[in-house]
């Protein structure tokens, strides 16, 4: 017997503890931004996800307005580096809630990396960063979805592996990145096992249902 839970009768803070405590492991987007006024922002959002293969797009969501999601909004572009192990602390220590008109990047001792098609730098302690010129905001309730379209890649050639197709793509045992559970919790890499996706032509037949 399972324990029934209402949003409406929980509250929203409630809820949301819960949605955060069973929507997991989740990627962590590490955004870094410009303001108008020439400020860089870098700040940790763990709504983070693909949102459009071609052309491609990533999207977070910026629970109420903050420093992000202003920024993108004054100057529409934006970069999203990949968390990893090494920068745990510091990836943490980028969500304090500094004044506007402290960047994080100083506060924190990370490298402002110049990237190539946008104004917000990448985090050169990253191994991978994509560069994105904001396609849409969407606000729902008190949270918006940012949909940025990728316009530039870098990847640290160590994090690489070539495997026995020939496709030379990040691994994820070297790229080691991290993700966020619930309460204050963040996951490590695990045990990584491998599937192939069944075809309908392939179909074995014995999980249940239609034979």
């Amino acid at each position: 017997m399972r324990t029934d839970m209402s949003p409406d009768e929980m509250g929203a803070r409630a809820f949301y503890k819960l949605l955060t405590s069973s929507v997991l492991p989740r990627p962590i987007a590490w955004v870094s931004t410009r303001s108008a006024a020439g400020v860089d922002n870098l700040a940790p959002h763990s709504f983070f996800t693909v949102a459009c293969v071609d052309p491609p797009m990533l999207q977070f969501t910026s629970y109420r307005v903050k420093d992000s999601l202003r920024n993108v909004r004054e100057t529409g572009e934006f970069v999203i580096s990949i968390a990893t192990e090494p920068m745990f602390e510091r990836i943490n220590a980028t969500a304090t809630d500094f004044p506007a008109e402290i960047s994080e990047f100083t506060a924190v001792g990370l490298t402002p990396e110049p990237s190539k098609l946008v104004a917000p730098p990448r985090v050169a302690e990253s191994p991978i960063a994509f560069e994105c010129r904001l396609e849409r905001d969407l606000t729902l309730g008190d949270s918006t979805v940012v949909i940025g379209r990728v316009v530039h890649a870098v990847v640290d050639p160590d994090v690489l592996e070539t495997d026995e197709r020939g496709n030379t793509l990040p691994s994820v045992e070297r790229l080691r990145p991290l993700a966020r559970l619930g309460r204050n919790e963040w996951g490590r890499l695990g045990e990584v096992v491998s599937i192939s996706r069944i075809s309908y032509r392939d179909w074995p037949g014995h999980f249940g249902g239609t034979d």
